[in-house]
Order: structure tokens, then C-alpha cells, then sequence
């Protein structure tokens, strides 16, 4: 028996097979990428080849080599980062070929041009704000989003989360109150039409504003919607600190209300009162889905959490938008009482926790005259140095840096972080803020961190550990072709060494490839070639569809 290569064609021969379910022990086999899908696998001993000169052998070295599906960050904060830094770095050199973005119920669709300016200053330390508009002229809705990343040839595959801030700042602007029965309805058709263009589901930021202003009642509502589509709901909670399990309980019982898939997202608990708890919410976890409630979960593989500085004020001080927190800042009165939240009550931005001066590590600034002064710096240490109080440092860093700061809070703990991705319905989520300074090395390490120092090191176990980042992820998403080694799958592809793989990013260099990563193919072309970036972006955006039966699936256009 023999076959003949293509021009085009690419073979990896003699391959360890680790493909993505976690159901079978890795095996050898060669694996042929045709048309940008898997074309064919080869179990037993690889027929004779007529080969081409225009196609590729890649030797695995009878086995030595781990080929498994392309990893899913089911976390991502890469919405422009796809646009201004294309060949995304990050992502790709730790092997990630699809994410999902829209999340923590912010993101720059649906919107219209004052929701857009608003969100441009929210959530600046998470993206950037590129001060070129004829960059964000070119969308409004989430269709139009979507068209452009298209448009402009992304690294990565990319699906996006509705986020339900957008939905409430589009409707009632930052107004804290309950919403109107007319005005959920608006909010309804908004989602409605989000689904249609093409979103996989919906997120929240409930500790950012105004996302958190909505009721569950409210929430009620719009999880409904998803349930036809097949969509799932992916919220940011209302506390990762004090009441914790609470909020996740709300959660789950708003799957079970509502029917809709549940996807609990950076599933931590962190602060102190949280330590040793792990074992608390994986309980509530099983019950649940014992109960038939359909939950799954992201983590990352770190103990510190990354958001931005003014995220940790209270949710009232923020009400209004930037412009308004930013003259509460200035007004001496109002000030004072949010040096009380802070300091002695605690803020729902903080998940009801007060401030730990110590643990708060500056990021990343917008004000470059801030950089040497605090960048890798946490503001105890530099009110310590200064002899300055930390609260005014605090609200100096908000006003100079229009809220742009961004941050690293170094609470967590490790035992929760290792019990809750043993879970069999966990997947991987970095959470990565890739334009700070010194950013989370989660953002460069997440993947190999997982296979490497967790699943090799500490033996957790390979093929499970790849079957979350995979497979299981996958299964989340809906996505049908993609997430397992397969014939007719999507030839997103990594290739690595288990011996060696393993972070590189710290968090002195966080921007740091990771080692043991030799290729990365996305739908069948290499961005990552023997460790080296090709620059080749050959990702799409996976959207939700509607077919003529309407049967809902997921499918890349």
C-alpha cells in the first residue's frame, strides 16, 4: 500500500497521539494535515509515500514528540490585542489556536458611540486604547466586530461572549437602579441580535459596573435567551473573596432556573477567608450537576489575580462612568468615604474584602511619568519608601492615569488552585491582560505551565491535563471539528516535547515563550515553526449559526 503527498501536504510522522478526550492512553501514529484539516491518521505502520517536493515531513522521532489538538483558552482578554499586536506572541508560542474573548461582561460590542467611549476608558488596562478612530470606526455591533477580525487575518481562532455590561450600558447607561420590564426587553432583543451575528454565549463582570447593577431577576431574563441557541453563560461573579461559595451558589441556581449551560469562569477562591475551601465548592459543584444543572469551569495555574486598579473601589463611586469616579476622587467629602469603604468596611469591587495594601502590585500605567516610580512595585511598599500614606498614592494613581492603572493582587492560595483543576469538568482560562508594562505571566504561560510544572512534574497526569485544555473545552464551546486528533478535524495542531515543555514567563519576565513547543498550526498552517514564529495568521472567528432547520451549531465563516 502506498500514498501520494500533495503540494501543500503536511506529515508528522511517528507522533505520540495524545488526542484530546482524555478517554484514550496516548498512541503512535502519523498524522497527515490536507486542506487545512486532518486528513488522514496512521496507526499502524506508515504506508509507502510518493512524496512531493512542495510537501512537508516533520520527523516526531518514533514517538518522542507529543502531538495533540491546539490548546483553547477558554479565558482570554485578547479583543484588541488580535488587531494592534497581530502576530500575538502570547498566545501563540504557548501553543493556544483558539479563544475566547468578549468576557468579564465588558468588551467593545455591541455598542453604539457614547457606550464605545465609555468602555474605551473602563477597560484601557486591560486592552489599550489605540487613540486612532478610524480603528474603532469600523464596528459597532457584534457582526461587524467579528467582519473585522476576519478582515484583518488573526493569529488565532476567536469566538465572542455578549457581554451583559454592554447589553445594560447600552440600554440604561450607568444608571445603578432595577431595570424596567420595557427595558429588559430591550436588552433581550439586543442579545437576541448578538446571537444571531454570530456571539457563543453571553458573559458577566457582576464586581464591575454596570454589569453588577442587574438583579438576578434580571439576569433571569436574558439567560432564557440563550437556552434555544444553545449558548452558554460565562459570568464573572459576584465575589471570588468574602462570600464566595455564595455567589457561585447564585450562579448554579440560575442554571437551574433557567436551563442554560453554565461555565464558571477563573473558578478561584482567594483571601484569606477562602483558604483550604476548594473541597466546599467542588462539593456544591457535583450536586448541582448530579441535580442535571450543566456546569463547567476555567482556571488558571497561579495564585496571584490581574485586574485594573480602579476596579477595586467600590461599585458606587464608580456609578456614572469614568469621568464621574474621577471627580468623586477630586471632592474631599466623597473621598472620605470611600477611604471607609476601603480601608475599613470593604468594597464589592474588592469582593467585599478591604484593601491589602501589600498585595496590590502595580502593572501597568498609561502615564509613563508613573512607570519607574511604581511599575513591579505594591503600593505598601511604596508608601513604606515615600512615607506617604497608601490611600492617597492609591487615589493619585487613579487621577493622573485616568484609571488606566493596571494591577497584580497576590492573594490565593495553592491547594484550592490545585484541587479545582483536578475537577473532570475544568478547562483552561489565562486570563491574560497582554498590554501592561509588566503584566501576569499567566498571559505567556498559562498552557505549558498546566503541562509542564502540574501535569509532568507534580503527575497529574498528561492526557488528562491536555484533554482540558482541549476536548473538554471544546465541549463547552460547541465547536464540532475542532479541540480533538481526528479525521476531519481542523488541523489546529501542537506539537511538543513532554520532557521539556514548560513556562518561561515569571513575574519579573512575564513576556517570556515558553520552552518545549516546537509547532503550532493553525486550520492547517504553521505559526509556530521548530520554536520560531512564522508570522502567518491564519485564524478565523468560530460563530454561532443558524441553519435552515433551525438547528443551531457552531461553524467558522
Amino acid at each position: 500500500m502506498s500514498f501520494t503527498l500533495v503540494p501543500g501536504d503536511v506529515l508528522f510522522e511517528g507522533a505520540s497521539i495524545i488526542d484530546g478526550t482524555g478517554t484514550e492512553p496516548r498512541f503512535v501514529a502519523s498524522v497527515l494535515v490536507r486542506g487545512g484539516k486532518i486528513h488522514s491518521i496512521f496507526r499502524e505502520t506508515l504506508p509507502s509515500i510518493q512524496g512531493h517536493d512542495e510537501a512537508r515531513i516533520i520527523d516526531c522521532q518514533s514517538g518522542k514528540w507529543v502531538l495533540c489538538p491546539g490548546f483553547i483558552d477558554m479565558h482570554a482578554h485578547s479583543d484588541l490585542s488580535l488587531l494592534h499586536t497581530p502576530q500575538h506572541l502570547a498566545k501563540i508560542t504557548q501553543g493556544v489556536t483558539t479563544e475566547i474573548i468578549g468576557q468579564d461582561g465588558i468588551s467593545y460590542a455591541p455598542v453604539d458611540d457614547a457606550c464605545l467611549g465609555h468602555i474605551r476608558k473602563q477597560i484601557a488596562g486591560w486592552n489599550g486604547n489605540p487613540q486612532d478612530e478610524k480603528f474603532w470606526n469600523r464596528w459597532r455591533s457584534v457582526k461587524e466586530y467579528l467582519d473585522v477580525l476576519d478582515r484583518e487575518q488573526i493569529a488565532t481562532n476567536a469566538a465572542f461572549l455578549v457581554p451583559q455590561g454592554n447589553l445594560r450600558m447600552l440600554v440604561l447607561g450607568y444608571d445603578p437602579r432595577a431595570a424596567t420590564k420595557e427595558e429588559i426587553q430591550k436588552m433581550k432583543e439586543i442579545l437576541v441580535r448578538s446571537l444571531e451575528d454570530g456571539a457563543v454565549g453571553m458573559s458577566s463582570g457582576l464586581t464591575y459596573v454596570p454589569g453588577m447593577y442587574a438583579s438576578d431577576s434580571e439576569l433571569g431574563e436574558l439567560l432564557r435567551v440563550l437556552v434555544p441557541y444553545g449558548a452558554y453563560y460565562c459570568p464573572h461573579h459576584r465575589s471570588y473573596g468574602k462570600g464566595a461559595l455564595q455567589a457561585y451558589r447564585e450562579m448554579i441556581e440560575l442554571a437551574r432556573d433557567t436551563g442554560v449551560r453554565l461555565h464558571l469562569t477563573h473558578a478561584t477562591l482567594n483571601f484569606a477567608e477562602n483558604k483550604g475551601r476548594a473541597e466546599e465548592f467542588v462539593t456544591l459543584v457535583d450536586e448541582a450537576i448530579a441535580d442535571g444543572v450543566d456546569i463547567s469551569m476555567d482556571t488558571y495555574p497561579y495564585l496571584p489575580g490581574s485586574t485594573t486598579l480602579a476596579s477595586l473601589l467600590p461599585s458606587w463611586a464608580a456609578a456614572g462612568g469614568g469621568d464621574a469616579c474621577l471627580e468623586r476622587l477630586r471632592n474631599p467629602e466623597i473621598l472620605a468615604k470611600i477611604r471607609h469603604d476601603v480601608e475599613v468596611m470593604g468594597t464589592d469591587g474588592c469582593h467585599g474584602c478591604t484593601l491589602d495594601w501589600k498585595t496590590i502590585e502595580i502593572s501597568g500605567v498609561s502615564n509613563t511619568s508613573f512607570a519607574s516610580r511604581f511599575i513591579g512595585k505594591r503600593i505598601g511598599h511604596v508608601a513604606e519608601a515615600e512615607k506617604r500614606d497608601p490611600f492617597e498614592l492609591l487615589v493619585e494613581l487613579l487621577i493622573e492615569d485616568q484609571l488606566a492603572t493596571t494591577i497584580l493582587q497576590h492573594e490565593g492560595h495553592e491547594e484550592n488552585v490545585r484541587r479545582i483543576m483536578r475537577h473532570p469538568k475544568h478547562t483552561a482560562g489565562s486570563d491574560g491582560i497582554l498590554t501592561s508594562m509588566k503584566p501576569h505571566p499567566r498571559g505567556w504561560g498559562t498552557m505549558p505551565r498546566y503541562l509542564g510544572h502540574y501535569a509532568r512534574d507534580l503527575e497529574q497526569g498528561l492526557e488528562e491535563a491536555v484533554s482540558h485544555l482541549t476536548g473538554r473545552a471544546a465541549d463547552v464551546v460547541g465547536l464540532k471539528d475542532r479541540g480533538i486528533v481526528a479525521k476531519g478535524y481542523k488541523a489546529d495542531l501542537v506539537l511538543f516535547d513532554p520532557e521539556t515543555i514548560l513556562d518561561q514567563a515569571t513575574f519579573f519576565k512575564p513576556q517570556t515563550p515558553a520552552k518545549g513547543i516546537r509547532f503550532v498550526v493553525v486550520n492547517g498552517q504553521f505559526a509556530l515553526d521548530e520554536g520560531k514564529p512564522t508570522g502567518m495568521r491564519a485564524g478565523k472567528t468560530i460563530r454561532l449559526a443558524k441553519q435552515e432547520s433551525s438547528v443551531l451549531k457552531y461553524e467558522v465563516v
